[in-house]
């Protein structure tokens, strides 16, 4: 088992960090940049190339059945669903392939609304809460649990 974190806009590193400790699961934090990582066996970086969806390709290319994908992108969120993988927001939703199709179709929808918007602009998601943070630690250790019966 492994989890892949979409981490350049990721609010929720350090709780990966501490649900994957008390696991045993190792994590693999993926960036465009360099970001500072707990020194530990089970943690490791990665930086890819600043290229468009370049972290997104290294997640998509690497997920399976044995993975934990954790990003806020759907459209990451569609490729580690189709390759087998488990997906969870920061916010602690979970991406399934039952709820996937909506979620793409409400991103275009957003898209298309922020696009044509004149006068008052629509606005980009909430602010990320102390809700969502908990939600999110909830979410990943159920996930873990989930995945390591399955095995």
């Amino acid at each position: 088992m492994h989890i892949l974190v979409d981490a350049d806009a990721c609010p929720v590193k350090e709780e990966i960090y501490k649900v994957a400790f008390r696991h045993g699961v190792p994590v693999t934090i993926v960036s465009n940049s360099p970001i500072r990582i707990p020194a530990h066996d089970l943690i490791d970086r990665v930086v890819v190339s600043d290229g468009f969806d370049a972290a997104d390709d290294w997640i998509a290319e690497r997920a399976g059945a044995d993975t934990l994908c954790i990003t806020a992108d759907i459209l990451l969120a569609d490729r580690c669903l189709k390759a087998g993988a488990g997906v969870i927001a920061p916010n602690g939703k979970p991406f399934t392939s039952a709820s996937i199709g909506s979620a793409i179709a409400v991103r275009a929808i957003m898209a298309d609304l922020r696009a044509g918007a004149v006068g008052d602009p629509v606005g980009g998601p909430l602010p990320f809460s102390k809700a969502d943070r908990s939600r999110f630690l909830s979410a990943l250790d159920e996930a873990i649990v989930r995945m390591k019966r399955g095995r």
